[in-house]
């Protein structure tokens, strides 16, 4: 899957930490759901702004907690790359969940080539809990908008041909490199109590 194997994320390493550059230069993922992708490309964008500001000083993205966590004391986790990073790791969740559910064939039998399905499971497990009334509402009306599953495989291999099952077989191989990386990010932010609950 070409844009999925753009940029090659590397293995988790030993002690779970994740080099900053490495990981946002990975993040050529297609997105298929247009707020999401407007969210993680921001989000990537004030990471990168940090990271840029002292590159030794941010190598890993622990690195950016702890020294945020530091430089902004109470104010902390509410603000900075850390608050990016919690909302971009939430964005990447859904996405994962989405490609995992097309992954297991997850489907509407009556209309199979639309993954509306796919993509009310990924909400509902990676960012309901975080979004007030409204933006729910927009959410489930905005599926609607999502390209067909066929539209999207064709996306993710650049517009050639190919078999849908080498599509999926692709989109599983990077699952497995991908998750255990979003999976520490997620428990670096339950370890350093960065984690936040609040609703927008």
């Amino acid at each position: 899957m070409a844009l999925l194997l753009e940029h090659e994320f590397k293995p988790l390493p030993a002690d779970k930490q994740i080099e900053t550059l490495p990981f946002l230069e990975c993040l050529g993922t297609p997105i298929v759901y247009a707020p999401v992708k407007a969210d993680l490309t921001g989000n990537i964008k004030k990471i990168r702004a940090v990271y840029d500001s002292n590159p030794a000083k941010f190598k890993t993205l622990q690195n950016i907690l702890e020294v945020e966590k530091e430089m902004y004391g109470s104010a902390w986790p509410k603000t900075g790359a850390t608050l990016a990073l919690m909302w971009l790791k939430r964005g990447l969740k859904f996405m994962l969940v989405l490609l995992q559910s097309i992954s297991d064939g997850e489907r509407d039998e009556e209309h199979p080539n639309l993954i509306r399905v796919n993509a009310m499971k990924a909400y509902e497990i990676a960012l309901k809990k975080y979004h007030g009334w409204m933006l729910q509402k927009l959410f489930t009306g905005s599926v609607y908008a999502l390209p067909y599953k066929s539209d999207l495989l064709k996306a993710l291999e650049k517009g050639k041909e190919v078999k849908e099952e080498e599509t999926i077989e692709k989109i599983h191989q990077f699952l497995l490199r991908v998750t255990p990386i979003l999976d520490a990010i997620y428990e670096m932010y339950t370890k350093m109590n960065a984690e936040l609950s609040y609703k927008v």
